[in-house]
């Protein structure tokens, strides 16, 4: 019997993709990059977190890609890849809008929510532009001696005992090649999803939503229209973030580029997307600017520089995420919706999982074992992600609500970045903590309150009560950035002294803490 033509084959150069194909080749396989199209090319998903950050400095590390390190951090990004375009995210900024009314603030900043992820420039995240982003990494994944085969259009995938073989064409010609192991980085209802005929697992908290988006140039920032009052004094620039424009059935998202593009877009449930009738493209645009004057004067002199693209249906989970010999990454696996960033730290997660796997060998005993935590990993984080954004969606039209909800996601994910920057990954477990003995039980239990009591039911007073109150004693135990302090006026700064006084939830001593926070 002849020999698969490579170890490793990954169907998709996205990021993730790309990222997996070029651990494999460190692992010295013989690993094939199978893409459909050619960069660069358009794709979103552009936004990191601190948490996600932290992941990748580890995959960089532990396999040995020092040339992948920059894009950690804006300030070695700006350095040591200034060519490359990407955005400053020092945050996450959400404002709540009513329809037909321009934003609203007040002193107590009830219509606002700024949530530090970094203390200045040199050490924030980063949106990436995947334009250039993605071809960067596959730049380096040919200098690695990934065997790169773009244009190819896969049509079959048969499996054997010993190897998937795909077939397909490539610039007009049959193509094919084998494997041992596939990885399909296609996205949502991809390639093996599609040819292994896999259902899609019951969506429990899923709101069905849809999303139309572009890139834009001339979109005003909202700190040049005095949005919000006193923004002098906020912990960063609001623009300088993941900027969220939050309304009853739906978001807007905003991020800036450094070379002038902006990325944005709306996710919108079906009601919402109907009315304003999405598939319709630009005009669709200009319906929702008209519903929110504030939104329609930060697009005022904004052009598209790309086409807008509609997508009819976000949320997605397949029934089943590995088989012998092939497995699906994250964003294959599943997808919820781009609130609140989730897909990088999803994506990578797994992605070191999945090494981890191949680090013990293709054939080694315990590989499909492997394979089962990883499905069963990724499926949980899944779904603790749709728990989440499903109680976002359910208190859209309740800002109180929704921005205390939110805090669950920031108290889980700066807990777990926290606990693996000091080297104890252990106390952090899986993403928003959904395996934390105290955190995840109660989290699930605030976020499925939310969802019993989801519109049409109409909140009662003492239900909102009692719902802000499952949060605040849910994040007790992990927050480590004073989420608690109603002083703040929902404005977070990064400050030591949060992190100190937090020592004890990660084991440490104040002065500990001090020491390796000016370490």
């Amino acid at each position: 019997m002849s020999q698969p033509d490579f170890d490793v084959a990954v169907v998709g150069s996205g990021f993730a993709g790309t990222l997996t194909a070029l651990i494999a080749r460190q692992l010295g396989l013989r690993v094939a990059l199978i893409e459909r199209g050619r960069h660069p090319r358009f794709v979103i998903g552009e936004s990191s977190t601190p948490l996600a950050d932290i992941l990748w400095i580890e995959l960089v590390q532990r396999y040995d890609l020092p040339r992948l390190a920059p894009l950690a951090k804006w300030g070695p990004w700006q350095r040591e890849l200034p060519h490359l375009p990407c955005g400053l995210k020092r945050g996450f900024t959400f404002f709540y809008h009513r329809a037909g009314e321009p934003f609203q603030d007040d002193d107590a900043r009830s219509g606002q929510l700024l949530v530090a992820a970094s203390s200045r420039d040199e050490t924030a995240d980063t949106h990436w532009y995947r334009p250039a982003f993605d071809a960067y990494l596959v730049g380096q994944a040919l200098a690695a001696g990934v065997e790169y085969l773009d244009q190819t259009k896969l049509s079959t995938v048969a499996f054997s005992p010993a190897a998937a073989t795909v077939t397909g064409s490539r610039l007009g010609r049959p193509a094919q090649l084998s494997a041992r192991f596939l990885v399909d980085a296609s996205g949502p209802r991809g390639f093996l999803f599609r040819q292994l005929g896999l259902a899609e697992a019951e969506a429990v908290h899923a709101v069905p939503t849809q999303s139309l988006y572009a890139h834009f140039r001339g979109v005003h920032r909202l700190d040049e229209l005095g949005i919000p009052a006193g923004a002098e004094q906020a912990p960063y620039p609001p623009d300088d973030a993941a900027l969220h424009h939050v309304f009853d059935g739906g978001w807007v998202w905003v991020l800036r580029f450094n070379h002038g593009l902006v990325s944005a877009g709306v996710a919108a449930t079906d009601d919402l997307a109907a009315r304003l009738n999405l598939s319709d493209g630009a005009p669709a645009w200009e319906r929702l600017l008209n519903r929110f004057p504030t939104l329609r004067r930060q697009f005022a002199q904004a052009e598209p520089v790309t086409a807008f693209f509609h997508s009819p249906r976000l949320a997605f989970a397949a029934a089943q995420i590995t088989g012998p010999r092939w497995a699906l990454l994250p964003y294959a696996a599943g997808f919820v919706d781009p609130l609140l960033s989730t897909g990088f730290p999803l994506s990578l997660l797994g992605i070191r999982r999945l090494a981890n796997s191949l680090e013990h060998g293709l054939d080694a005993p315990g590989f499909s074992d492997g394979l089962a935590r990883y499905a069963a990993a990724t499926a949980a984080e899944l779904s603790a992600a749709q728990r989440l954004i499903g109680s976002l969606y359910a208190t859209m039209n309740d800002f109180d609500c929704f921005r205390d909800l939110t805090l669950l996601y920031f108290a889980a994910a700066a807990y777990s970045e926290i606990s693996r920057r000091l080297g104890r990954a252990e106390l952090a477990g899986g993403f928003l903590l959904h395996d934390h003995p105290r955190f995840g039980p109660a989290a699930r239990a605030a976020c499925e309150f939310a969802w019993a009591t989801r519109p049409p039911h109409k909140r009662s007073g003492e239900e909102r009560r009692r719902l802000r109150q499952l949060v605040r004693d849910t994040i007790g135990p992990v927050d480590a950035t004073g989420l608690d302090r109603a002083e703040r006026r929902h404005w977070y700064p990064v400050e030591a002294a949060d992190l100190i006084a937090a020592a004890g939830k990660f084991g440490l001593t104040g002065c500990e803490m001090e020491a390796w926070a000016n370490g």
